[in-house]
C-alpha cells in the first residue's frame, strides 16, 4: 500500500453490549452509503455474553461461569464469547479498497499488526493456520455447527495463538460497499469465562487497556496503511446507533433469533 487511507479513530468508554453492537452496525451502515475507514475501540460496561449469528440462545445455559451475565447477539458469526477484561476493535471499509480484497486478508493483516505489538511486551504469539473439520469465525458458522460454545475455546485459520492459547480473534459482516471486521483480544481471565486466560497469565508484562492501544494502533496505521484522525460520534451518528439498539440488539426478538441463511 503506498498510499495512506485517512481513517477515523474512535475510542469509546465502556457501555452495554446492545449500545456496542448498534454502533458497529451503524458504522457499517454509513460506510455502506457514503465510504470512508472507521476504526473503533471499544469496552463492556459489564461483563457480557454475545452470541454469534447462528448460535441457539439456550445454548448458553451449558457456560455456567457466564449464565447471569447479560446476552446480546451479534450480526457476525462464530462463537459465543465473554466480553470483559478485553479489549475490543471494530473496522469499517469500503468494499473498494485494497484491504477488503478478500475475507482472509483482511484477518491477518490486523492479527498480524497484533502479534507484532505483543512482541514489544515480550510475548510471543503466532497466526494458527490449520483449518479443521468445524467452520471458522470467519464465515457466518451453519445451523448444525457442533462446535465448542465459547469462541476462544474454537480454532480457526488466522487465529492470535500465544503458547496454546487463543488470545485473538474476529469476525466479519460485507454490507453492499462496506465491510466489518471487528474482534476481541484477551487481556485478563474473567470470572465469567474462567477457563481462558488472558495476556496477563500468559506473559511477563503487565498490559494494560491503554498501553495496548496505545501501541496497537501505532503498528495499525503502519501496517494498514492508515492514518488516524481522533474523531468522536457526531449527533447524527449516536441518534442512528440508539435506534439501531432499541430496534434490534436491545430487543427479544433479536436476542432469541437464530439465523438460518
Amino acid at each position: 500500500m503506498n498510499n495512506s487511507t485517512p481513517c477515523r479513530l474512535l475510542i469509546d468508554p465502556p457501555d452495554e453490549g446492545d449500545w456496542n453492537m448498534a454502533v458497529d452496525e451503524m458504522l457499517l451502515q454509513r460506510a455502506d452509503d457514503a465510504g470512508g475507514c472507521v476504526w473503533r475501540f471499544y469496552q463492556w460496561s459489564q461483563p457480557t455474553l454475545s452470541l454469534g449469528y447462528f448460535q441457539d440462545l439456550a445454548d448458553r445455559r451449558q457456560h455456567t461461569a457466564s449464565r447471569d451475565c447479560p446476552v446480546v447477539r451479534r450480526a457476525s458469526g462464530g462463537g459465543a464469547i465473554v466480553h470483559d477484561l478485553e479489549l475490543t476493535y471494530s473496522f469499517v471499509v469500503p468494499t473498494d479498497h485494497v484491504l477488503s480484497f478478500g475475507r482472509r486478508r483482511l484477518y491477518d493483516v490486523v492479527h498480524e499488526t497484533l502479534i507484532e505489538t505483543l512482541d514489544g511486551f515480550g510475548i510471543r504469539a503466532w497466526l494458527f493456520e490449520h483449518a479443521n473439520d468445524t467452520p471458522t469465525s470467519m464465515s457466518t458458522d451453519t445451523p448444525a455447527c457442533a462446535c465448542p460454545f465459547l469462541c476462544f475455546q474454537r480454532r480457526s485459520p488466522g487465529d492470535v495463538i500465544v503458547g496454546d492459547e487463543k488470545i485473538g480473534g474476529s469476525a466479519q459482516r460485507r454490507r453492499g460497499g462496506a465491510v466489518l471486521q471487528h474482534g476481541s483480544v484477551l487481556l485478563d481471565r474473567s470470572r465469567a469465562a474462567p477457563e481462558l486466560p488472558g495476556l496477563n497469565q500468559l506473559g511477563d508484562s503487565k498490559i494494560t487497556t491503554r498501553s495496548i492501544m496505545k501501541a496497537w494502533g501505532e503498528r495499525i496505521e503502519r501496517g494498514l496503511g492508515l492514518i488516524f484522525e481522533a474523531d468522536e460520534l457526531k449527533p447524527n451518528e449516536l441518534a442512528d446507533a440508539r435506534q439501531v439498539a432499541a430496534g434490534k440488539y436491545g430487543s427479544a426478538a433479536w436476542t432469541e433469533f437464530r439465523g438460518r441463511g
